[in-house]
Order: structure tokens, then sequence, then C-alpha cells
């Protein structure tokens, strides 16, 4: 006989309830998020039933509590929130809500449509590692971005040349800079033989001269701040260069290391044969992807769960063609990294991306429509799996062979 359990998850306390095949329920309980909970809630329903005759459902993929299910067997099936806020009024006019009724309603959502959810895939070990890293890097790029704007704008408040002398304000060598230099008075006696020295200390790769990153500093508008008020800002520069400068010490760290784990993957040659370089970008996808070959049952899937496909909503005569907010927005946003890049580095992509501008695409519009073209080629390839090959993608073969020729010219 087969049960249905559904499991309120919560921070301290989760909410159980199990229910037959006629929707009777035959238990109901709750138990605490530490190890003796965790123990507890495997050997409770352990005496209802063998791990295979229980589908569990959770409005979470993922997480300590989904990991024990995992452990013990069970087979666990996630069910989006969205879901379950849809089915609530057939359970309740009013639609009250206890966590207790939230475990049943899964439960018995699970009976009546557990057609409808795919039972969960546990991940290899291996993608779990590289999506822990790509994800953590994701957040902490994300806050360096945040705190160098912040840091720009400060400079453009007092000392504009500060953030216009080295390309990224961001940077190693501009954050060494603006440690040494906080202010425009502090940098009133630097000449080109100090700056060449500076630049030769801190092994200054670009192509500008000393006089060059002088002339830029000097040429942007005049600090009209006081003495007090420069002196303040000056340590404000500081205090945020202080917190960069860790920051991007652990993003390179973290680079590195999801360069070696994307390289040592099993599937990693496939995505990194989509990119000519750039292992971060490939680890995004691959991450996202996952290793399960049944998760995107076509291209369109995959487009549509990676936000690249559009929404029809059609009734009577009305029809219209929106924007897809409800996807996976890492997918989406691994997809159009893809798009964006390709399309300066593959002519066949360069030539979808143009024809939608063509028509009169915004630029995002048109990367969304090459990134479903990509959605074909890598569900392809993934179900195949077999790295990127321009000479069996029928829509790259034109451009290709007119490359060879060229060069064979």
């Amino acid at each position: 006989m087969t049960y249905f359990v559904g499991l309120d998850w919560a921070a301290r306390e989760h909410a159980v309830c199990v229910v037959d095949g006629r929707g009777a329920v035959v238990e109901k309980f709750t138990v605490r998020h530490t190890a003796v909970g965790m123990t507890e809630l495997v050997a409770r329903l352990a005496k209802v039933g063998a791990p295979e005759e229980l589908r569990v459902a959770i409005e979470r993929p993922t997480g300590l509590i989904v990991d024990t299910l995992v452990d013990g067997k069970f087979a666990v099936v996630p069910i989006h929130p969205n879901a379950v806020k849809a089915a609530r009024p057939r359970y309740s006019a009013a639609q009250g809500k206890t966590d207790l009724g939230d475990a049943y309603l899964l439960a018995d959502l699970l009976r009546t449509d557990g057609h409808r959810f795919r039972t969960l895939t546990p991940l290899s070990d291996e993608t779990k590692a590289l999506r822990g890293l790509v994800r953590v890097r994701d957040d902490l790029v994300g806050q360096r971005v945040g705190i160098a704007n912040q840091l720009r704008c400060l400079l453009e408040q007092f000392w504009p040349g500060a953030a216009e002398i080295f390309a990224d304000v961001d940077s190693p060598i501009a954050l060494e800079f603006l440690d040494r230099y906080p202010t425009p008075q502090s940098a009133s006696a630097v000449g080109e033989k100090r700056m060449a020295a500076f630049m030769a200390r801190h092994a200054y790769c670009g192509r500008r001269t000393a006089g060059e990153l002088l002339e830029r500093l000097r040429a942007a508008p005049r600090s009209a701040a006081g003495e007090l008020e420069a002196e303040a800002k000056g340590e404000c520069v500081r205090a945020l260069v202080a917190v960069l400068r860790p920051l991007v010490a652990q993003l390179a760290t973290l680079s590195a290391a999801i360069e070696h784990a994307v390289e040592a993957h099993p599937d990693g040659k496939i995505v990194t044969s989509l990119f000519r370089k750039g292992r971060i970008c490939a680890a995004s996808l691959l991450a996202e992807l996952g290793d399960d070959r049944a998760r995107f049952v076509s291209a369109d899937h995959l487009a549509a769960e990676g936000g690249a496909a559009p929404v029809t909503r059609e009734s009577g005569k009305h029809r219209a063609v929106t924007f897809r907010w409800a996807c996976n927005m890492r997918l989406r946003q691994a997809l159009a990294t893809l798009a964006d890049t390709t399309r300066h580095t593959h002519p066949w992509a360069r030539a979808v991306y143009q024809r939608a501008r063509d028509r009169g695409c915004e630029h995002a519009h048109a990367i969304r429509v090459l990134a479903r073209a990509w959605c074909r080629v890598i569900w392809t390839c993934w179900q195949n799996r077999e790295p990127y090959d321009p000479m069996k993608h029928r829509a790259a073969r034109p451009f290709t062979l007119r490359l060879v020729d060229q060069e064979a010219a």
C-alpha cells in the first residue's frame, strides 16, 4: 500500500502528516529541527511503511531535511509553493492556515495530483560541490559590485580623478592606490617618478604610462571639499577599500577552485565546449543543469525553465505573449551570459541575434531569442553526452565551412 506524506518545513519545527490512498489521515506529528528530531522523523515514517511505500511532498528541493529523507531512501517530491497556494481554496473556503494543515494539504495534493510532480533525483557529489562554489561566488560578486559602486559614488563626490585613473575601481592596483592616497591632498605631490615606482611595485599590467595615468588623474574636475570633509571622506574610502580587498582576494580563490571543479566534473567537457574561454561561465551553466538527464524532457522545457521562452495567454479573441517571470533565475543568467558571449564568437549566433534586432527586438529580447536557440544545442549535447561540434550543428555548419574555405585559400 502506498502512503503519502506532507512535510511543512520550518526553521525550528517541522509538521508531518501521513495519509493513505483514500485520503484518510494515518498519522500527524511534529519534529524538532535537531539531530534527534531528524532521527525521530525517519523512525516514525518507517513505522508507517517501508521507504518504497512512502512518497514525501515538501515545498523545497534542497536542505538538510531533504538530504535526510533522501538518505533514508524515501521518494521526495518537491512541490512549488505557488502550486500549494493555488490549491489552498480546494481545502478551505476561509483559506485558514496552520502548519499541520499545510502538511495535510501537501500530502493530499500528492495523493490526487502526484502524477503532475516529479520525484527528486539526488545530485552527484561533484555537482553539489560545483553548485555550492558557483552560487557562493555569484553572491559575493553581487556584494563586490555593490560596494564598488558605493566606492565609485563616494569618489565622484570629492575626487573624481581617483575613480578614473584605473579601469576598475575594485581592481587590486586601484585599491592599493586608494589605500595609499585616499584624498586629493594626499596625492598632490605624486609625480611621474613616484607613480612609475608605484606601478612597478604593484606589478601594473595595463598599457598606460605613468604620465598618462597622471593626466587622467589631473584632468578630472577638482574637488571643492573642505579639509575636514575631505579627511572624513578619505576615512570612508579606506573603510570601503578594507572591505573590498579581502572580498576580491576570496573571489580569486573561489574562481580558481571553480575552474578546477568544472574541469574535473564528468560533464565538464560538454559545457566548456560551448565557450571558447571562460570556465566560470561554463561552471555556472553546468551547476544549474545538474546531472539528471530526465530533468528536462525537451529543449523547450529547458528554455522555459531558464526563462528563454515567453508565456502565451490566450482566451477567446485575446492572445498575448509575455515575458516569463517564473523560472530558475540563475539558469536564466547563465543562458543569457552564454548568448551574449557567443554572439561575438560564433557567426551563426551573431546571425540569429542580428535577425532578431532587425525584426525590432531590443537587446535583451534578442539575447533571449539566441538563448532559446542555444537551448536546443545544449539539450541535444546533454542527452547525447557529447561536446558541442559546429560541424554537426546544422545552423552553424555553413559558417564553419566558409571559415575553413577562407583559411584554405
